[in-house]
């Protein structure tokens, strides 16, 4: 062998030897990538699809959101949130609520108006007088860890006023809605 065929050898070892490292390291770039979407979408967010108009206008049917899964664990839910919960009736049935009372409060609903410890609450997101109080025609008292929830579309909306729903435990709660992702033209936070 010629010393010119030894380095024409060499320099097409050392290219063979940069293809394979540079496609190692994209396996391994895409490997981790899977693995971080898996861990995101399976333990700190989730898809999920508004089903009726009871969050109208804030949601819409059909509006795609991303239920933060993770942030309640160190932080506590805060009024007006708007979070999903379990139906305890129906299996994999959710339901999407505003949170409008907060442990330890009391909530009444007099002649259409929402009362929190027996003041009036100053509601941006009702979109009408509330015409069925349900349970809380009389004062309901939270408990420690229960959450009072409301669909924005007070008059077409099962919800804490209802004995089908109830007040809505912390451990109930399985997230928070943080973005709608469809349809694009309302890209952004949820109302």
């Amino acid at each position: 062998m010629k010393k010119g065929e030894k380095r024409a050898e060499k320099k097409t070892g050392k290219k063979e030897k940069n293809i394979i490292r540079e496609a190692l390291g994209w396996i391994f770039y895409f490997v981790l990538i899977c693995a971080a979407v898996y861990l995101v979408v399976n333990y700190v967010g989730e898809r999920t699809e508004v089903r009726g108009d009871s969050m109208y206008p804030a949601l819409n049917d059909g509006d795609q959101l991303i239920v933060d899964m993770i942030s309640y664990r160190f932080t506590d839910p805060k009024r007006f949130d708007i979070i999903v919960f379990p139906f305890q009736y129906q299996e994999d049935t959710y339901y999407i609520k505003r949170i409008i009372g907060l442990p330890g409060e009391t909530v009444q609903i007099v002649d259409g108006v929402i009362y929190i410890n027996g003041e009036v609450l100053d509601d941006p997101y009702g979109n009408e007088e509330i015409r069925n109080p349900g349970l809380a025609s009389t004062e309901i008292t939270l408990g420690d860890q229960e959450y009072f929830v409301l669909g924005d579309n007070r008059n077409n909306s099962t919800d804490s006023r209802e004995p089908s729903v109830g007040n809505i435990t912390r451990e109930q709660i399985l997230g928070k809605a943080i973005l709608r992702i469809w349809p694009l033209s309302s890209f952004g936070l949820p109302g």
